[in-house]
């Protein structure tokens, strides 16, 4: 009885001295990111977190500005336009979630602002990829004015990340363009406008 009792007191302070060790190990490994949370510091700059909460801010406004258009579109008729405007809309949305979802990741606080109203009335189809264009110009010197940002303040982590949109603006601005040019060829002749109406509601979802 002796000896079992004995050899259980061994067994209890291995076990004690194992557990011990492991612990000290754990505190080792955590003690960074305690000490991080402890002081709230975060992976991301106040003044790169400001800037591309910003940036999410007008990519919901660019949603809510592309389904005015879908909006505009329905109202006279012309379903193709409609449809493109609304594949357009859930792209704008898709973008500011990519924003939203990297200030998470790099431990920031994400802000959401109030969004500004969209126009609501166009004289024209023109007009409409007029503004569409003009309004792709706007948001592609926003994402450079962050990008040049992400430089000054030596954060390559959001510089590699704004990438993507760099790329991605290109073809926003050429889409809405080759589109305002087709429609200032055609002018006001309906049966070339329900032409491209019928062509533009072939646009596919990425």
């Amino acid at each position: 009885m002796l000896s079992v009792h004995y050899e259980s007191r061994v067994r209890l302070s291995i076990s004690s001295r194992l557990t011990g060790h492991l612990n000290s190990r754990l505190k080792e490994a955590l003690c960074p990111v305690l000490l991080c949370l402890a002081c709230g510091k975060r992976l991301i700059k106040a003044t790169i977190q400001k800037a591309i909460n910003d940036q999410t801010r007008k990519e919901f406004y660019s949603y809510y500005l592309y389904l005015s258009m879908a909006a505009y579109f329905e109202s006279i008729n012309l379903r193709g336009f409609a449809h493109w405007m609304r594949v357009q809309a859930k792209e704008e949305q898709e973008h500011a979630m990519k924003f939203f979802e990297y200030i998470v990741e790099r431990q920031g606080k994400v802000v959401l602002e109030a969004i500004d109203a969209p126009t609501a009335k166009w004289k024209s189809p023109m007009n409409v990829f007029e503004d569409a264009y003009n309004h792709e110009r706007k948001v592609t010197e926003s994402i450079h004015k962050i990008v040049d940002l992400a430089e000054s303040e030596k954060d390559h982590a959001t510089g590699v990340f704004l990438q993507w949109f760099v790329k991605e603006q290109v073809e926003e601005e050429g889409s809405a363009n080759d589109i305002l040019e087709k429609l200032k060829l055609v002018g006001s002749e309906k049966g070339a406008v329900f032409f491209l109406d019928a062509q533009l509601g072939k646009r596919a979802s990425k």
